[in-house]
């Protein structure tokens, strides 16, 4: 009778521990956002248009502010050179040199932190 009870009993705390390991557990994670960026560049003499196409929200009026999911504004580079913040879908740059240019074109939050999202085009100035 003791062997069946402890079996039993042995039988119960397995069953149990084995609920205990099972259990699910659930994080509620924020949604990660990630921008789309496309961009294009219209030529004539030195000047270069830039057209970006994104749907992250160009914000002026929150630029260097807190971050806000989906706002922010546009770095542009131009030969890896300075950083030139722009806060519109369409960035006009006059005076390039002849020759083949690189523009790197990258979205980031109100706070400048970088959404990770960039697209790199060539330029020709003729």
């Amino acid at each position: 009778m003791n062997k069946v009870k402890s079996l039993c009993m042995i039988a119960a705390l397995t069953f149990v521990i084995s609920g205990c390991g099972s259990a699910k557990t659930t994080t509620s994670e924020a949604k990660s956002y990630t921008p789309t960026l496309e961009v294009t560049a219209v030529v004539k003499d030195d000047i270069a248009t830039l057209n970006m196409t994104t749907d992250l929200k160009i914000s002026k009026e929150h630029y260097d502010q807190q971050k806000v999911q989906g706002e922010g504004h546009i770095h542009i580079s131009i030969d890896q050179g300075e950083k030139i913040v722009v806060t519109d879908k369409q960035y006009v740059t006059e005076h390039l040199n002849k020759g083949t240019h690189e523009v790197k074109v990258s979205l980031h939050n109100n706070d400048h932190t970088p959404y990770n999202v960039s697209k790199t085009i060539s330029v020709e100035v003729k």
